[in-house]
């Protein structure tokens, strides 16, 4: 029961924080296809600062020092899929879809280079992530989490900055004629997609183990929350209602073997894996028709097309 709890919350905190970087930039008006990439990017970043840490560093301050690391590399690799979708028009599934191949053969050659080897994998301490509440083992990420899953409904609902870019993502031709500047709010929006998911990369490769193998990238978890966005509707809570339910198909690859019942099964844990991707396609065929997306997500602004 325990295990089933420890990596629901994992997985729960992961993709509802890549989920909320989705939901920002797309409700600014730009479709993020990259979190997968912006999550391998801020991973990377963030054991390498660990790694960078001089030795006695206390466990605070590398929480923080890395924490930072990942949330500055994912906003600097989302800056290009801003860059390309509001200056040069760029689809922007196509662009998204271009930096999600980059990040992985990016981040193979950076970690081959760190290693000094043909090993793309990295080994790094997470003793100052993990922590017991009990019998419980949570990590520093699930405090993370709440906290900005609060601060994303304010800034979202309760701002100005969350009302201009909520109408950039409806209708960016009305939200300039009142003197909002779409595209800097469209940077925005792209720019907080690139913090949360290189947050939610490190959520996912630090706390679970010791060593990470970038040629895997992040097993198609960016994907995973593109589901969970779009399943919660945009809305910050719904979107944790969301993680919670796909968290909990995830976490079975990981209890599969410690579950009578589901050992019995003789599955192996690929296919355990493939579960929750099943489950969003089904899930996404049958609500698809009643999502409601912003409605001018994808369609480059033309200020002079008013």
């Amino acid at each position: 029961m325990f295990l089933l709890l420890k990596y629901t919350l994992l997985y729960t905190v992961v993709l509802m924080l890549v989920a909320l970087g989705g939901m920002f930039s797309e409700r600014s008006g730009i479709i993020n296809i990259a979190l997968e990439g912006i999550m391998v990017i801020g991973g990377l970043a963030g054991v390498i600062a660990i790694q960078m840490m001089p030795a006695g560093s206390g466990a605070a301050m590398i929480v923080l020092v890395s924490i930072l690391a990942a949330a500055i590399a994912g906003m600097v690799y989302a800056a290009l899929l801003a860059f390309a979708s509001i200056n040069l028009n760029a689809d922007q599934t196509i662009g998204g879809t271009a930096l999600n191949m980059l990040a992985t053969a990016l981040a193979m050659v950076i970690a081959k280079g760190v290693n000094g080897s043909a090993s793309a994998k990295l080994d790094y301490s997470n003793r100052a992530f993990v922590f017991d509440i009990g019998p419980l083992t949570v990590n520093v990420f699930l405090f993370v989490g709440i906290a900005i899953l609060l601060l994303s409904y304010f800034v979202l609902y309760k701002t100005r900055l969350g009302l201009r870019l909520r109408a950039c993502g409806e209708h960016p031709q009305a939200a300039d004629s009142v003197g909002i500047n779409v595209y800097k709010m469209r940077y925005i929006g792209v720019l907080i997609s690139g913090v949360l998911g290189g947050i939610g990369g490190m959520a996912y490769i630090i706390p679970s183990v010791s060593s990470w193998n970038f040629e895997v990238g992040v097993s198609g978890a960016g994907f995973l929350a593109l589901a969970v966005m779009i399943f919660g509707q945009w809305k910050p809570f719904r979107i944790f209602f969301a993680a919670v339910f796909f968290a909990m198909f995830k976490s079975l690859a990981n209890i599969a073997s410690s579950i009578p019942m589901l050992a019995s099964l003789g599955w192996t844990q690929n296919m355990y894996n493939m579960i929750p991707f099943i489950a969003s396609m089904i899930i996404l065929a049958f609500t698809s028709k009643k999502s409601r997306a912003p409605k001018a997500e994808g369609i480059p602004y033309d200020k002079g097309s008013r």
